[in-house]
């Protein structure tokens, strides 16, 4: 996988460049600010960006506001955030614009080596690879009228595993349920939540939009 890094602190850009080569990956560029990231994009794309929120000049939200630029001009480039805390209001914007080939992982997560590496594959899959305390800011964030009421509570467990990005196997891994199981809790909520076969859309990917909206 070729990688493009974002990070303004040297050291952790450094030890995840270390990290991604050790792993096989090839970083095709590593820089520490916003305008330096999109440049690099530019003059060679990779497979994914990962990118800090927080970077030169401002230290505000610069990075994901180069993410979003990156999704615009390159939409095949997946993009995972790697932040300290999340920034709902381009977060949110990142998530529900196009949710394929995007993730958004605390730094916490970088101790625990297998799931970062585990978000980034998804993502450069197309997938959504979203941490659990994102989608909880996010959804804690949102003031529009919960339209998840119907779902019952083992529902909404696999909805949120369904948001992070999981397969139907990993939910089930993970929540202790067969596949069919699982498969029949989602049909349940594709049917609660008014989402039809004949929809133009990927009725999953639309679910997750109507839980991070919600």
């Amino acid at each position: 996988m070729r990688i493009t890094l974002a990070e303004d602190s040297a050291l952790l850009r450094d030890g995840l460049a270390r990290l991604l080569a050790d792993e096989g990956h090839e970083v095709v560029a590593a820089v520490g600010d916003a305008g330096a990231l999109i440049a690099a994009v530019a003059a060679d794309q990779p497979d994914v960006v990962v990118t800090d929120v927080r970077m030169p000049p401002g230290h505000t939200d610069e990075g994901l506001r180069a993410a979003l630029e990156i999704r615009r001009r390159w939409p095949e480039v997946g993009v995972l955030v790697l932040s300290q805390y999340v920034e709902k209001r381009y977060a949110a914007q990142l998530v529900t614009d196009r949710p394929d080939g995007v993730g958004y992982v605390l730094k916490d997560r970088v101790a625990q080596v297998e799931d970062f590496l585990d978000a980034l594959a998804r993502v450069a899959a197309g997938s959504t690879a979203l941490d659990p305390e994102v989608i909880r800011q996010l959804v804690a964030a949102s003031s529009h009228t919960d339209p998840l009421n119907r779902l019952t509570p083992r529902e909404r467990e696999v909805l949120h595993e369904m948001a992070q990005g999981h397969t139907n196997a990993a939910i089930g891994a993970r929540l202790h349920l067969s596949v069919s199981s699982v498969e029949k809790h989602i049909n349940a909520i594709f049917d609660k939540l008014g989402l039809l076969n004949s929809d133009g859309y990927s009725r999953r990917v639309l679910a997750v939009l109507r839980y991070l909206e919600s």
